[in-house]
């Protein structure tokens, strides 16, 4: 009835699955758990040996979006929980919870992200401080918008439903998530949030992390040009096409050029602001749509 699925790429899924596979035993549901080493190097994962659960390998890194569609055809159930491999539950009622939402009528639910209060070593603020202030959000606030708020580190999503907007998204890279809201509000599909976080152990350095910003701001121009994007609650990009259509994206670009230098310093130091991050990142996604390559440094 419920197929668990876990990309990983060199790193250690044992304590999540382990976790949850315990839970499921407990629910009496019927269950497999996939785990898909996407390309990885390292034999880290070859331990596990617990019933209903099977490791996939894949020699080559397919990415983010394809090792999802993988893991998904590879499934045998109607009912599909995607989990990022740098995740724990913050629950034991967890799965049981998932459960639960199975005969809601809704064809996705996602269940949230949460972070540990304790402050990470000053190289890792900014990954930290960011989920703390715009991914840690609780049930009833997503629900109010829910197709903003998407995290596909942890959700529910039927089979038919995630084969529909999948089939949509067709290229790999980071900031997908996005778009996968965007193809959800399009589509149509039916969603909910519930408090059923799971904690993000996977924070990664600033600078790496303000990297994958960027690839994400990149990601948006891409679609937004290719007019891929019709209908989403993204603010960035709802931001970005108003600068755009009064002429005032010229003005941004100017700033990331003028400013890119401090902003950075900022943000990769021991107390990075999430405004200027957010400056950053429209600032860049100003740059970037009118000179089509990301500012030399």
């Amino acid at each position: 009835m419920l197929s668990v699925l876990i990309p990983t790429y060199n790193y250690d899924v044992g304590k999540l699955v382990r976790k949850v596979h315990m839970q499921l035993n407990a629910s009496k549901i019927m269950f497999e758990i996939i785990i898909l080493e996407d390309g990885s190097s390292q034999d880290i994962n070859t331990k596990i040996h617990l019933s209903h659960t099977k490791i996939l390998v894949h020699k080559h890194n397919l990415g983010r979006v394809k090792a999802r569609q993988f893991l998904a055809k590879s499934s045998k159930y109607d009912w599909l929980l995607f989990l990022d491999a740098d995740v724990l539950p913050k629950n034991d009622s967890f799965i049981s919870d998932y459960i639960n939402q199975l005969n809601s009528g809704y064809e996705a639910v996602f269940g949230g992200f949460t972070y540990y209060n304790e402050r990470p070593k000053k190289d890792y603020v900014l990954r930290w401080k960011y989920g703390m202030n715009k991914e840690q959000v609780p049930a009833h606030k997503r629900n109010l918008n829910p197709y903003k708020v998407i995290i596909s580190a942890n959700y529910l999503i039927k089979k038919t439903a995630f084969e529909t907007i999948n089939s949509k998204m067709t290229n790999n890279g980071y900031g997908y998530d996005n778009y996968f809201g965007a193809l959800l509000k399009l589509k149509q599909i039916s969603i909910l949030h519930i408090d059923n976080e799971v904690y993000h152990l996977g924070i990664e350095k600033s600078s790496n992390y303000l990297n994958k910003k960027e690839q994400a701001a990149e990601t948006l121009i891409r679609l937004y040009s290719a007019n891929t994007i019709t209908t989403h609650d993204n603010d960035l990009l709802s931001l970005f096409s108003y600068l755009n259509r009064y002429g005032l994206a010229v003005i941004f670009s100017g700033i990331h050029k003028l400013l890119r230098p401090l902003m950075k310093y900022n943000l990769t130091g021991s107390n990075p602001s999430i405004k200027v991050l957010q400056l950053y990142r429209i600032s860049y996604m100003c740059y970037i749509s009118r000179n089509g390559t990301p500012v030399m440094e």
